[in-house]
Parts: structure tokens; sequence; C-alpha cells
């Protein structure tokens, strides 16, 4: 039987990818956003323009419509889930919240990170939100039968995305044969899942009796170091990554925002175990490496010059770090 599945929101990079599972496999897909994003709906979505934070205009472009699955790709807050909650009990036979796997407790305390680690996130504000999120849609699901799905992804890219905070400017450093900021010492294991490899984890679950009420980590099981992201990134651009490493608080020092991001996620090990997903997904199997990850990367943005902007405020700090933090070469 097609599953008729509403996502809210649909042009990210996560939700982007698993539109197009989606309808690979045969889901009759309609989108509800404001009408606009980076990457265009491919034929065969329905689309319904609204802003799902204005209640009156979904109204009216849902109507008294019914779903097998509803997924938020943009819900962060408790009060964007209340919402929801409120618009689709009784209306859809799952609802699919999009966690984060930052939630996990911060910092781990044993590896690998499985669906029964603690959340608690201290240092991340984003992390806490999506846990109160969670516990606000467990509740829906214990006291009122809401059925509630919640997705654990982790760091997720696509050709669009370089998994540095810096963005594309870490990347034109490296071309230019200046330094580069990792932090801390560059060693702690990160996992980084390509969208297409979450889009088929994500998309068996949709519809799916047997996961509600509960998590899943869907994640890949490649877990490098940052200084290998950095040199994989140099190895796909054709040069060489010189790097400075950087404590995470001393960034926190100088850039808040960044230094918030490396403590209350980035700054440790990531590794995880999705057999709970491969439970209810046998063939689940995340198969792009970052290696061939960030040729795509690096071809993407080398289409095109407009997208190869660098951030001024990341190339002056990088100065700043580098020039601080520099170890001299007779103490190497």
């Amino acid at each position: 039987m097609t599953r008729r599945v509403l996502f809210i929101g649909g042009t990210g990079v996560i939700s982007a990818a698993v539109v197009r599972e989606a309808l690979a496999q045969g889901i009759e897909l309609t989108v509800l956003n404001r009408g606009s994003g980076r990457r265009p709906l491919p034929p065969g979505v329905e689309s319904l323009v609204a802003d799902v934070h204005d209640p009156a205009a979904v109204r009216a472009a849902l109507g008294t419509r019914e779903f097998d699955s509803v997924v938020d790709w943009v819900a962060f807050t408790p009060e964007h889930v209340q919402a929801d909650v409120d618009r689709f009990s009784g209306r859809t036979g799952q609802y699919v919240f999009i966690s984060s796997a930052s939630a996990y407790l911060t910092p781990p305390a044993r590896m690998p990170i499985v669906e029964s680690t603690p959340l608690k996130n201290p240092a991340w504000p984003y992390s806490r939100d999506k846990i109160a999120c969670e516990d606000l849609l467990m509740r829906e699901f214990r006291d009122h039968d809401f059925p509630v799905t919640v997705v654990r992804p982790s760091h997720t890219y696509d050709e669009t995305c370089v998994p540095f905070d810096a963005g594309w400017t870490f990347v034109e450093r490296m071309r230019a044969g200046k330094e580069v900021i990792v932090h801390g010492d560059g060693s702690s294991m990160w996992t980084l899942t390509h969208s297409r490899d979450v889009a088929r984890g994500v998309v068996p679950l949709l519809a799916n009796p047997r996961t509600i009420g509960e998590a899943y980590t869907v994640t890949s099981h490649d877990a490098p170091s940052w200084d290998a992201i950095a040199h994989a990134l140099a190895a796909a651009a054709g040069t060489e990554a010189r790097i400075v490493h950087v404590p995470s608080d001393q960034i926190a020092a100088v850039h808040p925002a960044w230094g918030e991001a490396l403590l209350g996620d980035k700054t440790w090990n990531a590794i995880f175990d999705t057999s709970k997903l491969r439970s209810v997904v046998p063939d689940f199997l995340a198969t792009t490496s970052f290696e061939e990850g960030a040729h795509e990367i690096v071809a993407w943005h080398d289409a095109d010059e407009s997208r190869r902007a660098i951030d001024p405020v990341f190339d002056r700090l990088f100065d700043k770090l580098a020039d601080r933090f520099r170890i001299p070469a007779g103490q190497r």
C-alpha cells in the first residue's frame, strides 16, 4: 500500500536527500514549506506553500487531509513541536521528530553511543532544546498515544557542506598555503554521514508501526579524526593541510558561538552503534566514506565561483589563533 507522507521543510541538507529517497521508494509525498529553498523539489512531489509558523496559512494549505506519516524538518523548540501535536493529533499515524545525536550525554562517558545513552548536553542550547522537544513528545506518547518516532542523526553533510565551522574558508586557506585551525589536538574521532546515507536509514522508518514510541540513531560508522578530515579535504582540493591545534576552550574565549558548537558537540569523540536501526532496517549500510564525500564537496564548490566565498571573520580569526598557538619548528 502506498504511504502518504507529509514533509514540513524538505529543502535542507538531510531533508532534500530524504525527499529523493522517498520518491525512489514509491512514497506519495507532499511537502509544505514557504515555497523557496536552496534545493528545488524534484518532479513527483506535491508542493503546498505556507509558513509553518503561520497557523492560519497551514490550516488553509492542509485542509482536513490526513497522512500516514508527518516529518517536521524545521522543528527546533518545544513550542514548535507542541504546535505540531495540536495540529496533527488524530490526523497522522506517525509523527517523526528530527532530533540530534548531540542530545546524547556530552561529553560522552563511554563508547559507542547507543539510544539508551542519557540525553544531557550542558554546553549547547541547540541540543537542550532538542532534548526538551523529545521530552514533550514522549509525554504525549505516554499520556495521549501521540504516535511519535524520534530520529537522531549526527553530523550530516552533502556536497554543499564543508564540515568545519569556517566553511569554504577552511579549504581556500589551505589552497593559499595558509594555516588552518583544528580544535583540540586533532585526534578526536568524529562521525560524518552523507545525507544520502541518512536517507536510506530514515525512509524505511516512515509509516512503520514498529517505530512508534522509539528513537533511532541514524549515522555512518565512518569516524575519522578531525586531522584526517582536514587532510582528506586538502587532498581533494589538490593541496596540503598546515594545521595549528587550538584548545576548544581557547576558541570559545575569542568566538563564543564557534566555541559553543565545539564544547557542546565536536570536541568529543562521537562513535555510534546503529544496531537498533538495523533491527528495523536490516539492509541499512552507510556507503560513502568521507574521502569520497570530500571530493564531492570540492567539485561542487569549484563548479561555481560564487560558492567559494571567504568569511572575513574566520579568516582573520584563523590568522590570530595561528600566530598565538603555532608551535615553532624547532619545538615540534
